[in-house]
């Protein structure tokens, strides 16, 4: 099914919904930030030919300097695509520095948090939404909602919620993302579309690769119907759901596949061809597709009892409230999230887009866009915070088999609540 703008966002409006019904039941939380991919600039040989963004209805004549920290893999698609971004953004501002900065991705937020409350930082950075309400709560970005009054007519309500708390916007969307299941098409004859059958491929000898974490394993308690959180905060993972995702995991790994927390192992085999099924996010899909080529397939993560719950977070700018020009900051921050520059990320990177005028052919980014439209929007609240040391451990230790399925989820809920004083 071709993705466009008249597909996209009868996707981002069922995306809409779900966070309306998450938000009356008080479900899942968002995503770690350890498990996505590091990154550093590209070289210029590699950046997208798609046309850089245009001067057409942006501001113009931008002078001064910006700084932006990104961690976007090293050699990926999507720092190419950034690389191009900027390249064409100074080409039209010819009186604005751009000086951009890779930061590990396990790194780049501590080291923000650091170098903001020293009085610090960059000007501004981008990444998901990951932590944005405790970032809210802890003064870290600044309020950007009059300086976007009327500024961001094209981009989807679901994206824009997605950079709110309490009613004030922090961040410019950019991108939807959430993680689904890639599949090589020349080691299975279809992706599996139930628990079941994902199963039955790898005991009939289908090899596989899962990268074990509290981000890219979260949507499996979906699919036995677990919830994370009831409507007052209090861990309810303990009381059904989460205990049979963890035991159809531990099934996973008996029946042969490969289950481990460094991520460049489970990745590696898969980009080489070598197995059938690896679950990650629209960050590697162009990168993959220059591996695998036509053999590589994309699907929404397998239903089990219930639908599979990926967590679906927005990308976008944020800017650091030090900035000495939050105007500057957040007209770079439009440029970056343009018509023109939001179809490089979606055609050279693999972003699912949140504007209503930019498309798509890709049935794989489709398939994106339809994990990010099924999964769960991530809550900002206090309690979240609490969820990803105590289940990243949880996840390690049942898989290693450290403990039973049921102690762990027991024990992980447990110091969910005593963190949150419930």
């Amino acid at each position: 099914m071709k993705l466009n703008k008249k597909s996209l966002f009868p996707v981002l409006g069922v995306l809409t919904a779900a966070s309306m019904f998450l938000a009356a039941c008080g479900t899942p939380t968002p995503a770690p930030a350890t498990e996505a991919p590091a990154a550093t600039e590209a070289p210029a040989t590699e950046a997208p030919a798609t046309e850089a963004p245009t001067a057409e209805a942006m501001p113009e004549g931008l002078s001064g300097s910006v700084s932006l920290w990104h961690a976007y893999q090293a050699g990926s698609s999507e720092e190419a695509a950034l690389t191009k971004i900027v390249a064409g953004i100074t080409e039209k501002n010819p009186g604005l520095t751009i000086d951009v900065l890779q930061v590990p991705f396990d790194q780049i937020f501590n080291k923000y948090q650091t170098e903001v409350a020293a009085g610090g930082g960059p000007d501004m950075f981008v990444a998901p939404n990951d932590d944005l309400g405790n970032w809210v709560r802890g003064e870290l970005v600044a309020d950007l909602t009059a300086a976007l009054d009327g500024k961001l007519e094209h981009t989807a309500q679901v994206a824009i919620d997605g950079m709110t708390v309490n009613g004030a916007i922090y961040g410019v969307p950019e991108s939807a993302k959430a993680v689904a299941l890639y599949y090589n098409k020349s080691l299975v004859d279809a992706a599996p579309a139930t628990t079941d059958e994902l199963l039955a491929a790898i005991e009939g000898g289908a090899p596989a690769t899962f990268f074990v974490g509290a981000y890219h394993m979260f949507g499996w308690s979906g699919a036995f119907g677990g919830q994370l959180l009831g409507e007052d905060g209090t861990c309810v993972a303990d009381q059904g759901g989460w205990v049979e995702a963890m035991d159809y995991l531990l099934a996973l790994k008996e029946a042969g596949a490969t289950m481990t927390g460094d991520y460049g192992q489970a990745e590696a085999p898969f980009r080489a061809g070598e197995t059938a099924f690896f679950v990650n996010g629209p960050w590697a899909l162009a990168d993959y597709e220059k591996d695998l080529g036509e053999n590589l397939g994309v699907a929404v993560m397998p239903a089990g009892t219930g639908n599979a719950s990926p967590l679906n977070g927005i990308d976008g700018f944020y800017v650091n409230p030090n900035t000495p020009d939050l105007d500057l900051a957040v007209n770079f921050a439009l440029w970056m999230t343009s018509q023109p520059a939001s179809q490089i990320y979606t055609d050279k990177a693999g972003h699912v887009p949140v504007r209503d005028d930019v498309s798509s052919s890709s049935e794989l980014v489709n398939a994106f866009a339809a994990a990010s439209a099924s999964g769960f929007p991530r809550p900002q609240s206090a309690e979240f915070g609490s969820y990803w040391g105590p289940f990243g451990d949880m996840f390690t230790k049942v898989i290693e088999g450290e403990s039973t399925s049921a102690d762990g989820v027991a024990e992980a809920c447990s110091a969910m609540n005593e963190a949150n004083g419930k």
